[in-house]
């Protein structure tokens, strides 16, 4: 059997009936595009408290988790799928059941029953250098704990970079799973946050970090 183009499963995505057939006409298409190597990038909408959360997975992990748009400070769903396209693969597909572990643990995340992400990351977003040693930092605080801007540059190997140690967290493409908002000012103030200060803090309460 000839592997299924991209513009065939575009036209069996459109011609998908409803309901439960839906749901069955999906699982085999999705099954029959990733037997073909159609996915290299796996998406899905997850609930939140803040709002919509967009998390994408390849087959090395979790790549990308956009956070609720914030006073224009997000990326759109779909500037963050042109993102993905561009710089991971542009085989881009929405595909909530190969998400299903991702999204259970955030939801336990959220209600406070899970302190730890068991979840693989892909890091292929986190670009080289001084900004990937920052991010490979960040994700060691343990839940619960903070870290100050200057602990994770002193970490990521130049402890007077606490400038671009806050724009490394800045442009985290991971935010919770790799935990951003657990790194604050020293001078105790929460900083920045993709989500907005008001999420951080909300983190940080959940995680009884303040």
């Amino acid at each position: 059997m000839n592997p299924m183009t991209d513009k065939q499963l575009e036209r069996m995505l459109r011609k998908a009936p409803s309901g439960a057939d839906l749901d069955r006409a999906m699982e085999g298409v999705l099954a029959r595009a990733e037997r073909d190597g159609l996915i290299d990038v796996a998406y899905a909408a997850v609930d939140s408290p803040f709002g919509k959360l967009l998390v994408a997975r390849t087959d090395r992990g979790v790549v990308r988790l956009a956070l609720p748009k914030h006073r224009g400070a997000q990326q759109s769903e779909d500037e963050v799928l042109e993102d993905l396209a561009r710089f991971v693969s542009p085989r881009v597909l929405e595909a909530p059941q190969r998400l299903d572990d991702e999204r259970r643990e955030l939801e336990a995340y959220f209600e406070g029953k899970r302190h730890h992400f068991d979840l693989p990351v892909d890091w292929s977003l986190t670009g080289p250098g001084f900004r990937s040693r920052a991010l490979h930092a960040v994700a060691r605080i343990p839940y619960g704990q903070t870290r100050t801007y200057g602990e994770i540059a002193k970490q990521a190997g130049n402890a007077r970079a606490f400038r671009a140690a806050g724009t490394a967290c800045g442009r985290n493409p991971i935010p919770l799973i790799v935990p951003c908002h657990r790194v604050v000012q020293s001078g105790g103030g929460v900083g920045n946050y993709g989500g907005g200060p008001e999420m951080k803090r909300a983190l940080l309460d959940l995680e009884g970090a303040l």
